[in-house]
């Protein structure tokens, strides 16, 4: 959605944003005047974001070129509070936890482009089989703490806004293409221009690679993924009584890559960590994805302005891949098979491809499925003066409806020993999963902003009102006549409220605090609760004598977590959620900024270090469903929570190249619950990665580029899910070119 929103900005912020090469940050803690702006994103500005009454963080267009990474990963591990898990080594299914929620398939944060939600079915099916493409966006932004209910469904652990490329003031242009290892390559086209009352951006962005796995026969383990995009704006002339802008927004993408659920033995991983098994490699994921929006904007006057929009998402995937092995009648799960494959020998060699089987030993599953996401939503800003205080008034409506499809199969392999797959059995579309999966949600919230002096206060609330179906035709009715349909339903209506404050001392200090309830959807299986806590934080930002920061301490006491029956982590794949009872989260996020060159004319050298503490443990015992997480006791930690975790960087930028260092520790983390020591049978062990870019200007308009992955080539292991242990990205160098114009 085009937001509009009261903004803490300085009178030339336009200007922060659009930084030279060389030119020096200087992130403080100001005070700050109040204007009121016309912009697409939530908050717009590192500078705007430090100011607000709750945790956020800002990730600029400046920091994306440093490194100009494809993985999304990569780019939201410089952001405290944010845990993740790696899967594929590209990012293109990333797993994303803010503040302790459950990371798997990032389905417990409300994931947004342009202000819309973007997760395939949000509500219905949220687990994100599709995310945008980073390498084509603008902007991040990350909400964390009370501020965060307004960009419902999920407000425990916080919102991402994704900002695409916005419709340049004038003529625009830039090309970059650039390739390196396992023959990736990647091209970025995007053009656009403003005259008095039409504006317009094109973008197309191709990014593909061979993959760095090995698969018998030098077969291809990589992707191929295209993204095009195109904005069109027609505004009011403007001596008109009424400003108005109408902006249609046309995104498509398509995805081939040849990855699997299938991972590695621990012993296997030892020795060859980037194999792929033979009975891989009939695995591939095909998508599409489509998007439709159109906003409208009209500004009634200096203090009144409301924003609506009618958006439309489209998502159609078939994953096809391994899902169980058969031997001597008895069918297991790929997950158990690898989790104990001295038990399960017989069936390892057939995944090995090192024995002969019978027919139908493999199954491999079309997950083959539907999404559609659509809505219309309205936004009022209202904002006035009194003697030394000021009001914003902020009204939020949604109505969305979602659903999923699913009409999967299972077809039937043999293997040979000569590590060949030869289809035994295909089986009828529809026998595996045949049903549809809807919601139909309306959304309200009012979020008040009151400044007096140096004292911010916004207190806010949100309604959701969800109804949550499911029709399932069974595996018999392929034609879907109804002859055994069943049904059944949930439905919830709850008040979501929260207050944050935020008071400055002076340009160098100030500190903020909030509270509010976290809230998640349950699902459709009837009387099923949803997942509730209540969240506190309390922080500071300052300025130090150059020395910029925030810390912030966090607490989120959950009455009720939902746990996903998610074939991504192992389990069946049904989506059902479960009760796991009441969860304590608590931690700290530290960020710090320095400029070891502030008083250099020529050079500046920032440096940065991000750190994360997240302790979260369950407070009840209970055994989740299909062992997801073992049999849970009071005090265990949950998994998939790294405890700690940092990143650090050190840059040397002047008007003609830049380089750009970064490292981080990617913190241990448990694949079961419990307490005891994390090794490589219950977790997944912590690593330091390193990875370097640089930047030569041979002209104001022409600059060539160099990147290293993982600049030491540590080996290291990211998940165990969904099946087996899986390596992140090795050694890879590349080089490129940018043209602006």
């Amino acid at each position: 959605m085009k937001y509009n929103i009261l903004l803490l900005i300085l009178l030339n912020i336009s200007n922060l944003n659009a930084q030279e090469p060389n030119k020096k940050s200087t992130d403080s803690v100001q005070k700050l005047d109040q204007v009121f702006i016309n912009t697409k994103v939530i908050f717009g500005s590192k500078y705007v974001a430090q100011n607000r009454s709750g945790s956020a963080y800002y990730v600029s267009a400046e920091e994306l070129e440093k490194f100009s990474y494809t993985d999304i990963n990569r780019v939201l591990r410089t952001v405290p509070g944010v845990s993740i898990y790696e899967e594929d080594g590209f990012g293109l299914r990333p797993n994303i936890s803010l503040r302790g929620t459950s990371p798997e398939r990032s389905a417990k944060i409300s994931i947004m482009e342009d202000g819309v939600l973007i997760a395939p079915a949000p509500y219905s099916a949220p687990a994100a089989y599709y995310f945008p493409s980073i390498a084509r966006m603008q902007a991040v932004e990350i909400l964390k703490g009370s501020s965060q209910i307004q960009y419902g469904p999920f407000t425990t652990g916080g919102a991402i806004n994704l900002v695409s490329t916005q419709i340049p003031n004038a003529f625009k242009g830039s090309l970059k293409s650039s390739f390196g290892s396992f023959n990736k390559h990647q091209t970025h086209l995007k053009i656009g221009d403003s005259k008095s009352q039409f504006g317009y951006t094109l973008e197309y962005l191709k990014n593909n690679s061979k993959g760095f796995k090995d698969l018998l026969d030098d077969q291809n383990t990589g992707f191929d993924k295209n993204d095009f995009v195109a904005k069109i704006r027609v505004k009011s002339r403007e001596n008109a009584k009424y400003q108005q802008a109408l902006t249609f927004k046309f995104q498509y993408s398509d995805e081939v890559s040849n990855e699997t659920y299938l991972g590695l033995t621990a012993s296997d991983f030892k020795q060859s960590p980037f194999m792929r098994y033979a009975a891989s490699q009939k695995d591939k994921m095909t998508n599409k994805h489509q998007q439709f929006l159109l906003t409208h904007e009209i500004n009634f006057s200096n203090f009144l302005k409301v924003t609506t929009s009618g958006y439309y998402n489209g998502f159609a995937r078939n994953w096809y891949k391994l899902n169980d092995v058969v031997f001597n009648g008895n069918k297991v799960k790929i997950a158990s098979i690898l989790n104990d494959p001295t038990t399960y020998n017989s069936y390892m060699n057939i995944i090995r491809g090192s024995s002969n089987s019978d027919a139908d030993a493999l199954l491999v599953k079309a997950n083959n499925r539907e999404y559609v996401s659509k809505g219309i939503q309205t936004k009022l800003d209202f904002h006035w003066n009194g003697e030394q205080v000021f009001h914003d008034l902020e009204i939020g409506l949604r109505y969305h409806y979602d659903e999923e499809d699913r009409f999967q199969w299972k077809d039937g392999y043999n293997m040979t020993s000569n590590g060949q797959m030869n289809l035994t059995t295909a089986a009828e579309r529809g026998s595996d999963a045949n049903r549809i999966s809807s919601a139909k949600a309306f959304a309200g919230s009012i979020l008040y902003k009151l400044k007096y002096k140096n004292l911010t206060v916004t207190p806010g609330i949100r309604y959701e009102d969800i109804q949550l179906q499911r029709e399932n035709f069974g595996s018999d009715d392929s034609n879907r006549t109804g002859a055994d349909l069943s049904t059944r339903e949930n439905k919830l209506a709850i008040f979501i409220p929260g207050i944050g404050m935020n008071y400055k001392f002076n340009n160098q200090t100030s500190i903020f605090a909030g509270i509010h309830k976290g809230f998640s959807p349950p699902g459709n299986k009837p009387g099923q609760k949803a997942e509730e806590s209540i969240n506190y934080e309390i922080g500071s930002r300052f300025n130090f004598k150059g020395l910029r920061g925030e810390i912030v301490g966090f607490y989120n006491d959950y009455s009720n977590l939902l746990g996903s029956d998610l074939a991504a982590s192992g389990g069946t794949g049904s989506l059902d959620q479960f009760n796991a009872g009441e969860v304590s989260v608590k931690g700290i996020e530290l960020l710090l900024n320095y400029d070891l060159m502030e008083k250099n004319s020529k050079f500046s050298m920032p440096v940065t270090f991000g750190y994360t503490l997240t302790d979260a443990t369950f407070e009840n015992n209970f055994g989740s469903e299909e062992d997801l997480w073992g049999e849970v006791e009071n005090g265990d930690e949950l998994p998939y929570i790294a405890k700690h975790q940092f990143n650090t960087s050190i840059s040397l930028e002047h008007n003609k190249f830049e380089l750009h260092l970064n490292g981080r520790q990617n913190g241990a983390f448990r694949t079961t619950a419990g307490t005891e020591t994390i090794n490589e049978n219950n977790g997944i062990t912590s690593n330091f990665i390193v990875d370097f870019s640089g930047k030569y200007h041979i002209k104001n308009n022409l600059s060539i580029t160099a990147m290293v992955v993982n600049m030491f080539d540590n080996t290291y292991a990211v998940s165990k899910v969904p099946a087996g242990f899986r390596p992140g990205h090795p050694f890879g160098i590349y080089g490129g070119i940018e043209l602006r114009f």
